[in-house]
């Protein structure tokens, strides 16, 4: 359980660390910070879990699948920073 516990805890701080680092990077308004936030914790838990499946062990973090779900995370960040580009390019035409 504590193990489980920790992986947890590990997965959200780096997950929002992610979403926020995006943000950071590339900025735009405020608004899209809860975009990116909710992009990167949904990516990061999807990436996990089909590491888990796929019993991927590279760059394993106790029960964490480290690398496979900061893919997902990343892959996550990119479609939604897409998706935000173009509703704004629309809204604007």
């Amino acid at each position: 359980m504590v193990g489980t516990a920790s992986g947890l805890v590990m997965g959200f701080l780096l997950s929002t660390a992610y979403g926020a680092g995006f943000h950071l990077l590339l900025g735009g308004p405020a608004r899209r910070i809860p975009t990116y936030l909710f992009a990167s914790w949904l990516g990061f838990a999807i990436g996990h879990f089909l590491g888990d499946l796929a019993d991927f062990e590279f760059l394993k973090l106790g029960a964490l699948h480290l690398f496979s779900a900061s893919i997902g995370a990343w892959l996550t960040l990119l479609l939604s920073w897409g998706l935000a580009i173009n509703e704004s390019q629309d809204s604007s035409a």
